[in-house]
């Protein structure tokens, strides 16, 4: 499995072409190879490939715009050929979290996924907390993967949120095998609250800083054969991004050895 980074982590630092041109560099340094682009300034993909290419780092994933991907299809395709990028990922489902805005979900995608599966692209999810309340006897998630084949759908498991959730990452990860094409990492905090039962009490952390339970999501992900694991940091409570990607990647590849 190989250990990427991903730029939302960094996009502070991502607003203009200089900007990310450099934040490719620093995450190089650091030793990260992939990169998932979300949250970056407008740019040609052009040279956000040729710039990447400098610098030693592969585009494996993208977030991309749900509106692009249903209406203007063959310019997405194009957009992530030239990124040499086989996934193109959403971060969140735009529609009402029910069983009326799944199927909206599910409605919009079919004609897509079919269409990107033909040109070797793949189309992949990311979850948060919501997709695990159950609606009936299933989850959202559930449900989800149910409506399309793995060849068309793959999920970008964030580890942080399934057990922001309740949820056992190891399970989903075990479950979703054969989708598992992609994970986020990020490692869970927890402070004092005054108010006890304050669930807000959790935050992102770096990896090997927090609760989570590493060992063990880590021989799960190499069990499912998932590709690439992305660090992604939503928050760094005023540290220096590239810092905290630093000590994750620290953490995992002197742990574990992945890079």
């Amino acid at each position: 499995m190989i250990l990427g980074a991903q730029f939302y982590t960094v996009r502070e630092h991502c607003k203009d072409l200089q900007g990310f041109e450099e934040s490719m560099k620093k995450v190089a340094d650091i030793g990260y190879t992939s990169i998932q682009l979300s949250g970056v300034c407008a740019h040609e993909p052009e040279w956000a490939y040729e710039k990447a290419r400098e610098n030693g780092l592969t585009i494996d994933l993208t977030h991309y715009d749900l509106k692009k991907m249903c209406h203007e299809t063959e310019a997405c395709i194009a957009y992530h050929d030239t990124l040499h990028c086989s996934h193109i990922g959403l971060g969140s489902s735009p529609y009402p979290k029910t069983e009326e805005g799944l199927e909206h979900l599910c409605e919009n995608l079919a004609p897509v996924v079919k269409e990107f599966a033909a040109h070797g692209k793949k189309f992949a999810y990311h979850n948060h907390h919501w997709e695990f309340f159950r609606h009936g006897d299933k989850t959202f998630l559930d449900k989800l993967c149910e409506r399309f084949s793995p060849e068309e759908l793959a999920i970008i498991l964030d580890v942080f949120w399934v057990q922001a959730a309740g949820g056992d990452p190891v399970a989903w990860i075990k479950k979703l095998k054969g989708r598992l094409d992609r994970v986020h990492f990020k490692d869970m905090k927890i402070f004092l609250h005054e108010d006890i039962y304050n669930m807000d009490c959790r935050r992102v952390a770096s990896i090997g800083e927090g609760i989570m339970n590493y060992d063990a999501i880590i021989e799960a992900c190499l069990e499912a054969d998932a590709g690439i694991g992305y660090v992604e940091l939503d928050d760094c409570y005023g540290e220096d991004p590239f810092e905290c990607l630093k000590r994750s990647y620290k953490y995992m590849s002197e742990r574990y050895g992945l890079k």
